[in-house]
């Protein structure tokens, strides 16, 4: 199912930018690569938020966890990474595993099997699925980096974190347009959420100003690239 040889990352456009020193690269689906450490990360995946809403009423559509694992497959094939974390709420809620369709445990497995599947602790999942693979980490440091879901208050230099779902409202071909987003200033970094369903919480909020006191970049999801924004040209 995964080559061995490395192939170019088809259809994402990237943007490289560092953290801590720590040389990054952002892709347009919002997965986050360290080639230096062959380290890929994604996060929030929210698998079966689907099936979770359908389960109160709210129809949408059943296919956000195969499309969010697909997507992570076709990069895992693409650049062979040694570790792949997945940066907490992977699952929309505990009793996700029961809901997925055995076509995606068996993608999940196949996964977890290839590489070293570091599954980060969520206030959404505290504790992952165990029969699916992969190994659970409060928190996790490598080099100068530190991989957490809930970013902390205060500085926090070289922490990497999710949890927030960052978007950004840009001018964009005439209008405005809103998106997923990096959120960083060079010491820390939140990442977007890489879910089908997932939504998203602006980087002019007070929650990013706690974070970023004197200011963030905002590295835009787009269709044709990732694009570095400065908050003057950010809408609220």
């Amino acid at each position: 199912m995964f080559a061995a040889a490395r192939k170019p990352v088809q259809d994402q456009r990237s943007l490289g930018f560092e953290v801590m020193g720590a040389r990054l690269t952002g892709f347009s689906c919002g997965a986050l690569w360290w080639e230096q450490e062959s380290l890929l990360v994604v996060s929030d995946l929210h698998l079966e938020k689907g099936s979770a809403y359908a389960s109160y009423g709210q129809m949408l559509p059943p296919y956000d966890t195969r499309a969010s694992l697909q997507r992570i497959a076709a990069l895992v094939q693409a650049l062979t990474p040694r570790t792949v974390i997945s940066l907490g709420d992977s699952f929309h809620d505990r009793r996700a595993r029961m809901r997925m369709a055995v076509e995606d445990v068996a993608l999940m497995r196949a996964l977890t099997s290839a590489v070293d599947w570091v599954w980060i602790e969520g206030n959404h999942d505290p504790k992952p699925p165990e029969d699916l693979g992969g190994r659970a980490a409060r928190e996790l440091k490598i080099g100068p980096l530190i991989f957490l879901h809930e970013p902390s208050i205060g500085p926090s230099p070289g922490e990497v974190a999710g949890h927030l779902h960052p978007c950004a409202t840009v001018m964009g071909r005439g209008r405005w347009v809103r998106a997923r987003c990096f959120a960083s200033d060079g010491e820390r970094l939140v990442m977007p959420s890489y879910g089908a369903l997932t939504g998203g919480l602006n980087v002019r909020d007070r929650a990013f100003t706690q974070l970023f006191p004197n200011g963030l970049i905002a590295a835009v999801l787009g269709r044709d690239g990732v694009y570095a924004t400065g908050m003057d040209r950010l809408a609220g």
